[in-house]
């Protein structure tokens, strides 16, 4: 019934779209199994892209040929770019999206592919051969055979739903658990472990009187997440904020008795930087309030999400709670907030390329990995497909390293220090985050994807040309036309910066703090002149690189000495245990983890930086 596939994906969401995108784009022939066709690409929590970090992550895939960034552009209710009062490197893009409109054109991206395939069932085992998986099993007894397998399971591996004393089997509302495949990888050697995340109640939002709330519009001008020529908003839906209070919290401690987070019934580890509304109430307990933001989850609903009121209580202790909010004193509810805990396997089990150490072309990607969050599971699966494409070509993998994207960030957390708790993206983890802003996404990884040989890049290496060319003419022109006191004067005085007693170049002017290019077009007529007939990001990417080039000098420094680490490689049968100068523990995670170079060494918990000197030395370095 089935001719051998190159790849075959199990699961349908974030991460596994993306990997089924990366695999067709690099001419395989792929197969995405999922158990329901109408969830592919869904968003089962909050209904929107990016934020901190994840912005950049967006920007990444996208930059690599991925298509997250074109999705969230095509069903965008409002976009805002967050820390835009902080400097460059913390502005993160963030939209509010359309939950089945973004579902929707993901289905029709993939659906539009044709060495895509698809399949309706539950994938239950693996067929595995001399160490290799050489295909998938399914429910009804099906065998389909592949050169790769990409798991993307997300939350439904032995599901469990939890509403108060209830539990239920589920991978999300409405839907069963996967079931057979956690069995099968523990016998094949595998460690396993439980993790847990939450949803908020969906509200009726013709029941809520917004009067009593705050407005949160968009940007003015709003930006968006692909290079490409994708459609901007001409109009926004706006979101909401209104607060608990402490009469919203003594409901809440009525009900903590019943709650399955407290009484023991959930064993798995939940978020520490998404916590529910409960846990917060009992880690907060000084706080009389939690902000909540009031979000629609489309063009054509009143179905509301109420980000920040994540709960495993009792349905009723979740309504009455709800009702005592600002604004939602006569709310409706839609469905109540649950919690779900599910298998995860500890990523340290896995290479840099996502294929596991224990079975070839098998790789992991998404919340199996035990990573949070629709983008960290995205640039998983983008990787992991690029990867086993490139396996089966016999090909070099493709390893982002640290200074070179977010994506490289996460992964290399993931594979060297694995995580006690599920893993989000933050700017404060990345060393090189001047290096790696949101901007410049493009500049840094898109032609590294096309020299992977990911096809349909065309139309993003010709803006990338014609980007760089921007960059150098306003670099240039800055560099070279003057500005006299007279012109200019009066605008520093009100920006609280130093006059000019002569005239200067205008970089000069542009690296001084408070002052902005889309400021000085006002002042000086022959800038604006000049600056009219260029798109604004590349303006303001040009003014980020002069205002900060002694920051991305240093940068580059580190990065490039870090770097060095990265080219010694450490031979895979090195056996660690006859190095007697490494520390006890040092030898025991090198054991483990097997890290292919001194660089990736170096990042692994428990090994110290005289261990590194001792296998510097050991490679004759």
């Amino acid at each position: 019934m089935f001719d051998q596939y190159d790849i075959i994906i199990v699961g349908g969401g974030h991460a596994g779209c993306e990997a089924a995108l990366a695999g067709a784009n690099m001419s395989k022939r792929v197969l995405l199994a999922t158990m329901n066709m109408i969830t592919i690409g869904q968003m089962s929590c909050n209904p929107a892209m990016g934020g901190v970090a994840k912005g950049q992550i967006v920007r990444e895939i996208d930059a690599l040929g991925g298509g997250s960034g074109i999705i969230s552009d095509e069903s965008m209710l409002q976009f805002r770019m967050l820390n835009k009062s902080k400097g460059p490197a913390m502005w993160s893009p963030r939209s509010q999206n359309d939950r089945m409109l973004f579902a929707s054109k993901w289905r029709q991206m993939l659906e539009s592919n044709p060495n895509i395939d698809f399949w309706q069932e539950m994938v239950t085992g693996l067929i595995v051969k001399e160490g290799r998986c050489i295909g998938v099993q399914t429910g009804i007894g099906l065998e389909i055979p592949s050169k790769s397998v990409i798991l993307t399971n997300g939350t439904f591996l032995n599901g469990i739903i939890h509403i108060g004393e209830k539990q239920f089997g589920g991978g999300r509302a409405g839907e069963r658990a996967a079931t057979g495949l956690t069995e099968q990888l523990v016998s094949l050697g595998f460690e396993s472990g439980r993790m847990k995340t939450g949803t908020p109640p969906r509200i009726d939002g013709r029941s809520l009187d917004y009067s009593r709330m705050e407005v949160q519009h968009g940007d003015s001008d709003p930006g968006k997440f692909s290079f490409l020529d994708t459609p901007r908003l001409t109009r926004q839906l706006p979101c909401h904020v209104t607060y608990t209070n402490p009469e919203v919290h003594h409901a809440l401690k009525e009900g903590f008795h019943k709650s399955p987070m407290f009484n023991g019934r959930i064993r798995g580890l939940g978020p520490r930087y998404c916590p529910s509304i409960e846990d917060k109430i009992d880690r907060f307990a000084e706080r009389d309030r939690h902000q909540l933001f009031v979000e629609p989850e489309g063009w054509d609903t009143c179905e509301i999400y109420v980000n920040g009121f994540s709960s495993s209580l009792p349905e009723d202790v979740q309504f009455r709670a709800l009702r005592m909010v600002p604004g939602f004193e006569n709310m409706k509810m839609f469905r109540p907030g649950y919690a779900i805990e599910y298998d995860f396997f500890q990523p340290t089990q896995l290479l840099p390329n996502l294929e596991t150490k224990i079975v070839k072309n098998l790789f992991f990607a998404g919340q199996i990995n035990g990573t949070t969050g629709y983008e960290e599971a995205a640039s998983q699966g983008l990787m992991a497909g690029i990867n086993a494409a490139l396996q089966i070509d016999e090909k070099d993998s493709f390893i982002l390293r640290r200074s070179d994207a977010y994506i490289g960030v996460l992964i290399d957390d993931l594979v060297n220090k694995g995580t006690k708790e599920p893993y989000r993206m933050f700017t404060s983890r990345a060393e090189y985050r001047i290096l790696m802003r949101q901007d410049n996404a493009d500049l840094r990884l898109t032609k590294k994807a096309r020299d992977l040989g990911m096809g349909g890049l065309t139309e993003r290496i010709e803006r990338i040309r014609k980007k760089e060319e921007a960059l150098r003419s306003i670099s240039r022109y800055l560099t070279r036309q003057s500005v006299k006191p007279a012109e200019i004067n009066e605008y520093l005085n009100r920006k609280g910066s130093s006059r000019l007693v002569q005239s200067v170049k205008l970089d000069n002017i542009v690296r001084r703090p408070k002052v902005h290019l889309r400021e000085l077009r006002e002042v000086l007529t022959c800038l604006d002149d000049f600056l009219s007939e260029y798109d604004v990001e590349f303006i303001e990417s040009t003014e980020v690189g002069i205002k900060y080039e002694g920051y991305l000098e240093k940068e580059h420094e580190m990065a490039e000495k870090m770097n060095r680490l990265e080219e010694m490689i450490l031979k895979e049968d090195l056996n660690y245990g006859t190095i007697t100068s490494l520390s006890a523990e040092g030898r025991e995670k090198l054991n483990t983890i097997r890290p292919r170079t001194l660089g990736q060494a170096s990042r692994i918990s428990g090994v110290s930086p005289s261990d590194i000197s001792v296998l510097l030395i050991h490679i004759g370095r």
